[in-house]
């Protein structure tokens, strides 16, 4: 390979790949852009080319907007710094792609000679992968643009496969692939809805965490998904299948702020059982749960708060105090009320999360779970708040209670201390790393805990305020239906998912039946075309 060809493909890219405007092959106007979350990514390539192709390459962060990181991938950009990983992963993949050992196998067509151009294999092998990486068909324009790089760095490499990489990886690092284009058409004199190729890639990202398979792609090119009876079959079907948990496992994931274990760290002196390998075991111990009981089970999701049953490993066995004599790498575990358990809330996850390297926190654990359960954020303290009180664990106030309490005294921090140290307070009874305790420095810790006029004790009264709280479903709905459609779950009005809230209770709570609700009413497809709408935003082919 000649010297200068790596460096085309990162020009080629930038006139044909991210920098261009999404083009679309009908009319309409793009009213989405959600940038694909790091896994969304991995699974695409997967089921596009192999679960063999290999993607090393550092993705940006997303934002955690509503409670949601999916919120925020409507309005993320790529940076240069990402350009550049996102354009080195995609001439990865396409080397690999296009490898010997791969050809044979993803590459449908021969070229009439290994060292020429060949325009009509190229333009059938971009049809075939634009379409999947696209999510659409290719336009006319987008093809042959791939087909002369192609042909062009054929040339200059003296190689048919070659040249086909580069058209591969112009498709890859393409703004059309980065991002989930959402388009919407017309419906009636005010109204827009999303098009046919945008409902399947919304549907298929939800349940599946991944790109549209060739049968929901085939419904959108036949427009089945614009009919109830059409898109109501296809959602039973995405439904039906088992690919249904990486979707869930996605969304809980996202709800439950899951992604908190890559910045979770723990004193080793004091917590010498700590370690990356029990944070990843927490981490599968609460979507093992949740998806058993969601999934699996078809359970009301309220018991989530309240049910004695998880599943466990060796490492997590060691801070639950339970001996492990498995062969079996995962088993399931049922709680005795006497361990004080309840739900998810007192998995090592959830404890360890929201507490300090050295300590636990009442009050981060409050705001996470009013936050994540409750959908009840707690307003960003001042600037100016003294935290000596509740810092000073060598002072004469022995309990992290007895601190809180001296600190709320402040009239400034008051409300918010009452609003979510309640919920932390429950949870004393369990360390920073999740095992149970009586004492804090050698006094009794007190666990009851009065909240919206309601009293309880400890974690189990927790779970059992939760379970009944009629916020929390709602809350769930809320996440659900905004982590669908990518926007703020605090910016979403309460009657655009009222009918899905109503079903999900009527059905006693189980997900199955929200996730039927939300993606079968014409609310979720229902889209607001930006300022401006006709000719400034009118989409055009390149």
């Amino acid at each position: 390979m000649r010297k200068g060809i790596s460096v085309a493909i990162l020009t080629a890219g930038i006139l044909a790949g991210v920098c261009q405007l999404p083009a679309m092959a009908t009319g309409g106007e793009v009213v989405s852009m959600r940038r694909l979350t790091e896994q969304e990514y991995r699974n695409s390539i997967g089921d596009i080319f192999g679960k063999d192709i290999v993607v090393q390459g550092v993705f940006e962060p997303g934002k955690r907007i509503g409670g949601l990181i999916e919120a925020s991938a409507a309005i993320l950009s790529v940076t240069p710094v990402g350009f550049d990983s996102y354009s080195k992963m995609a001439d990865s993949i396409a080397m690999q792609a296009t490898s010997e050992k791969a050809r044979d196998r993803l590459i449908s067509c021969k070229p009439g000679s290994a060292s020429q151009p060949d325009d009509a294999c190229a333009a059938q092998t971009f049809n075939h992968y634009g379409r999947m990486l696209f999510r659409r068909p290719l336009t006319s324009d987008e093809l042959q643009s791939r087909v002369k790089l192609a042909a062009s760095m054929t040339t200059a490499s003296g190689s048919f496969y070659a040249g086909l990489r580069y058209g591969l990886a112009s498709l890859l690092q393409s703004s059309n692939f980065l991002f989930r284009v959402e388009v919407a058409v017309a419906s009636g004199s005010n109204d827009y809805t999303l098009d046919a190729y945008s409902r399947a890639a919304r549907l298929s990202y939800l349940f599946w965490n991944t790109t549209p398979d060739p049968e929901l792609l085939k419904a959108a090119q036949t427009n089945q998904l614009a009919s109830p009876a059409g898109l109501s079959a296809q959602i039973d079907r995405l439904m039906a299948s088992p690919r249904l948990d990486n979707g869930m496992r996605a969304f809980f994931s996202d709800m439950l702020q899951l992604d908190n274990f890559d910045n979770v760290s723990k004193d080793s002196l004091l917590y010498p059982k700590w370690s990356v390998q029990l944070a990843a075991a927490a981490r599968e111990e609460t979507l093992r749960t949740t998806i058993a009981l969601a999934l699996h089970e078809n359970g009301d999701m309220r018991e989530l708060m309240t049910t004695p049953k998880t599943y466990i490993n060796r490492n997590l066995a060691a801070i639950y105090g339970v001996p492990f004599d498995f062969d079996a790498d995962w088993v399931p575990l049922t709680f005795t009320p006497q361990q004080g358990r309840s739900g998810i809330i007192t998995q090592i996850s959830m404890l360890s999360m929201f507490s300090h390297p050295g300590r636990s926190s009442p009050t981060e654990r409050g705001v996470a779970l009013m936050d994540i359960f409750l959908c009840e954020p707690t307003p960003t303290p001042p600037n100016n708040v003294d935290f000596s009180a509740v810092n000073d664990t060598n002072g004469p106030l022995r309990t992290v209670r007895e601190r809180l309490m001296a600190h709320a005294t402040n009239p400034a921090c008051a409300s918010c201390h009452t609003h979510s140290d309640p919920i932390g307070l429950s949870l004393e009874g369990f360390d920073t790393i999740g095992r149970p305790r009586s004492t804090e420095n050698g006094k009794l810790i007190d666990v009851s805990a009065t909240i919206q006029g309601k009293s309880f004790v400890g974690a189990q009264g927790l779970g059992r305020f939760l379970h009944d709280n009629p916020k929390y479903p709602a809350c769930v709905a809320r996440k659900l239906y905004s982590y669908a459609k990518g926007v703020d779950s605090e910016d979403v009005v309460a009657r655009e998912f009222k009918a899905d809230t109503k079903a999900f209770g009527d059905s006693g709570y189980r997900i199955r039946n929200l996730l039927k609700a939300v993606t079968e009413s014409e609310e979720f497809f229902r889209a607001v075309p930006p300022v401006g709408t006709a000719k400034s935003t009118r989409l055009a082919s390149q």
